[in-house]
């Protein structure tokens, strides 16, 4: 099997923040945790006003991602959204600034 090295991709990056808009939307946790469309854990969980708890979430061409504590939001040069893991980040991304 012929192996491959992924070429280098300038992106930006931000750690997630609430509260400043860094998100597509936000989707209602009871939906999340009944629809299936990921596991619960450590994601990020929000009450609003109401007392309804949300999930924050970003989108791209694959659909819905959601956003867990420590996760980074990358964007590509076509901004092209996607979310990478805190833990994973600084393996996977180095600072050129």
């Amino acid at each position: 099997m012929k192996k491959y090295l992924r070429k280098a991709l300038e992106v930006q990056a931000f750690k997630y923040e609430i509260g400043k808009g860094m998100e597509d939307g936000f989707e209602l946790l009871t939906k999340v945790i009944t629809n299936g469309w990921i596991t619960p854990s450590n994601l990020i969980e929000i009450t609003q006003p109401d007392g309804k708890i949300v999930c924050p979430f970003i989108e791209n061409k694959r659909g819905r991602l959601f956003i867990r504590n420590g996760d980074y939001i990358i964007i590509e040069g076509d901004n092209e959204k996607h979310v990478c893991g805190g833990e994973k980040f600084h393996d996977r991304f180095e600072d050129i600034d």
